[in-house]
């Protein structure tokens, strides 16, 4: 797409160009539209809490940036002769709950028949364009602070291969269906520079790009990285997905220190509606409104001025 004349126009503020979460477009109004689109094949056995799950973590995408969701397109591909379409309704039912709780009006969608089921939405919101959040300027001194414990990939790959206690599996899915709006809350205050959310490339991947958008490094600290109940010793019994071994190969040159491996295999876990990861100047401030809005906000590190967009993990 980089030198296509369809991706480039005055009015796009933010494209392809720094590997961010949503297109940003600005209106003649003077607003701006955010856009995303996220669908995946199913993580989980149920499937109201796929759905559920799906629709949350389409909608990161658009709080990272710092946007109100508006409006919402489903994508469902859907193995008609084989799954029951009674099953796809819970799908959708679980979707549309959790859109209607982040006041996104579900307009409509498209299906195919498809031999591997699939759920999606496309989602558009709405910004003032001199309040988007993007994840091009960390500074050398920010924070970085993270808004949801890590291991989902972990614990959704010991839930496919029938490995997961019940409780690990509720609580997996309890904080995947948490919507981001919560963190989201943090972004005005504290000199926010730089935001993303922690989804399929795992912390360290989302770091890095975060990094190379702005040309600098970062220090992690790995007791300090929040990481959910019973994912440590599912990684230590083997699971471990395809997807987090491909995250850690492709960060692997810019990772540095002598962290044990299992805390380095755990920052580059593929998450699925994970939460926001920020560069700020006065984390005290946004983990305060992060907490008074209901949610959780830990530290794990800081932005340095060091060249190579190296990761540090110590």
């Amino acid at each position: 797409m980089r030198d296509h004349p369809a991706a480039r126009h005055p009015d796009l503020l933010v494209g392809t160009e720094t590997s961010d979460d949503a297109g940003v477009y600005r209106l003649a109004s003077g607003q701006a539209i955010v856009q995303t689109v996220d669908f995946f094949t199913p993580v989980v056995d149920d499937p109201y809490d796929w759905g559920r799950i799906t629709a949350a973590n389409a909608l990161s995408d658009i709080y990272a940036m710092g946007a109100v969701p508006l409006t919402a397109l489903q994508l469902l591909g859907w193995p008609r002769d084989v799954i029951p379409w009674s099953v796809a309704s819970e799908v959708i039912g679980g979707g549309l709950d959790v859109m209607g709780q982040a006041g996104c009006v579900v307009v409509g969608g498209h299906s195919i028949d498809d031999p591997e089921p699939k759920y999606g939405f496309a989602v558009t919101g709405l910004v003032d364009p001199v309040a988007v959040v993007t994840n091009a300027g960390a500074e050398p001194g920010d924070a970085l602070v993270l808004t949801k414990p890590l291991g989902i990939g972990i614990i959704t790959t010991a839930i496919k291969r029938g490995l997961c206690p019940d409780p690990v599996r509720e609580a997996a899915v309890a904080s995947m269906v948490q919507l981001n709006d919560r963190a989201a809350a943090g972004l005005p205050v504290g000199g926010v520079h730089a935001a993303t959310d922690v989804t399929g490339f795992g912390l360290l991947g989302h770091l890095h790009e975060m990094l190379r958008a702005a040309g600098v490094s970062a220090e992690i600290v790995g007791d300090a990285v929040p990481v959910l109940d019973g994912a440590r010793e599912l990684l230590e019994a083997g699971c471990w997905a395809g997807g987090s071994g491909r995250n850690l190969e492709a960060v692997a040159p810019f990772v540095d220190g002598e962290a044990p491996g299992d805390t380095v295999r755990l920052l580059a876990d593929a998450q699925t509606s994970g939460g926001l990861l920020m560069a700020a100047a006065d984390p005290v401030a946004v983990t305060s409104r992060i907490r008074s809005a209901g949610g959780d906000a830990w530290v794990i590190g800081r932005i340095v001025d060091r060249p190579g967009t190296r990761i540090l993990v110590v």
